[in-house]
């Protein structure tokens, strides 16, 4: 599974491939961020990181795209912007029939590290580990994007089994009810 992990934002929008399996070792192919200028028009940002995200998924072909779901934070002005940022990587994917997931913070910290409290040098140094690189990624941003790729690797088998036990369930919820409905219309 090849997977574009996207930690967003409107200065930095860290992005990283990884590509694996859960249980295997996994292979980084490439990480960065996109930038733009703090000072620029909110659209022409929003341009910016299509533009970059669009290079990305041409250069890499990813499978999915597991985005950090956006959380509330203290900093209203800060959380609309990495909101902003979000939605463009997910309608970059989207546009291309390229499935989207959403990890939380906390979901991808303690994927990568065993602790959903990790702090950033401790996601940087486990996704250096994992990935077997020579150094942590930077900026942290970097980093951060390719620990969400590594999280939705490790978590898709999981996820994807929970989803067809979910399904079972509601296709023999239905299966009995519509059984229900056929023995009432004969008892009448």
């Amino acid at each position: 599974m090849r997977v574009l992990g996207v930690d967003p934002g409107l200065t930095r929008c860290g992005v990283g491939v990884v590509e694996g399996v859960a249980g295997r070792p996994l292979t980084m192919l490439g990480v960065g961020v996109v930038r733009t200028p703090a000072d620029a028009d909110i659209g022409m940002r929003l341009v910016g990181i299509e533009q970059g995200m669009e290079e990305w998924i041409d250069r890499y072909s990813p499978e999915l795209v597991a985005v950090e779901r956006v959380f509330s934070q203290h900093n209203v002005r800060t959380v609309m912007g990495t909101a902003q940022a979000s939605a463009v990587a997910m309608l970059c994917a989207s546009r291309r029939g390229i499935p989207v997931a959403l990890h939380t913070p906390s979901e991808v910290k303690a994927a990568v590290t065993g602790s959903g409290r990790a702090d950033k040098a401790q996601v940087g140094t486990m996704v250096t580990r994992l990935l077997r690189l020579a150094e942590p990624p930077r900026p942290a941003d970097a980093a951060d994007a390719l620990a969400l790729a590594i999280c939705h690797i490790w978590r898709a088998p999981a996820q994807n089994r929970l989803q067809q036990a979910v399904a079972a369930q509601n296709r023999l919820q239905e299966a009995a009810a519509r059984h229900a409905s056929a023995v009432k219309g004969r008892t009448r």
